[in-house]
C-alpha cells in the first residue's frame, strides 16, 4: 500500500512539474530518469511529440565504462548528453528533472550538461 502511494506522489509531482515547463524543437525538454542502475535523459519536442536526442548508460560505448547511476555516472552522462545535444543543433534546453529533487545526482547531471555547453 505504501508502495502505491509513493508512485502516485511521484506522478503527481511530474504532473505538477509539466504543467510548467514544454519543449519546443528550438528549445526542447531535457528529461532525466535516474533508476536503481541506469540513467536515461532525452531531449523532447513536445509539439511535434518526438525525441530529438536521447542517450543513457546502456549505450555502447557508456555499457562498457559499466557507469552506475551515481554522482560520477551523472556527472559522465551529463557531459555526453551535452556533446551528442550540441552535434544535433541542440544548444538550449528546459530541464525536466521528472519528479527527483534537484540535488545529488540530478544536480550533478545538470551541471555536467551546462559545462559541456547547453544552456538552461
Amino acid at each position: 500500500m505504501n508502495t502505491i502511494r509513493k508512485a502516485s506522489l511521484l506522478q503527481k509531482r511530474r504532473w505538477r512539474i509539466r504543467k510548467k515547463i514544454n519543449g519546443t524543437a528550438a528549445r526542447p525538454r531535457l528529461s532525466v530518469k535516474f533508476t536503481a542502475k541506469h540513467i536515461y535523459a532525452q531531449a523532447i519536442d513536445d509539439e511535434a511529440g518526438s525525441t530529438l536526442v536521447f542517450i543513457s548508460s546502456l549505450d555502447g560505448e557508456l555499457r562498457k565504462q559499466k557507469l552506475a547511476a551515481n554522482l560520477a555516472g551523472a556527472k559522465v552522462l551529463g557531459t555526453v548528453f551535452a556533446e551528442k545535444a550540441k552535434a544535433a543543433g541542440i544548444t538550449s534546453v528546459v530541464f525536466d528533472r521528472n519528479g527527483a529533487r534537484y540535488h545529488g545526482k540530478v544536480k550533478q547531471f545538470a551541471d555536467a550538461a551546462r559545462e559541456g555547453g547547453l544552456v538552461f
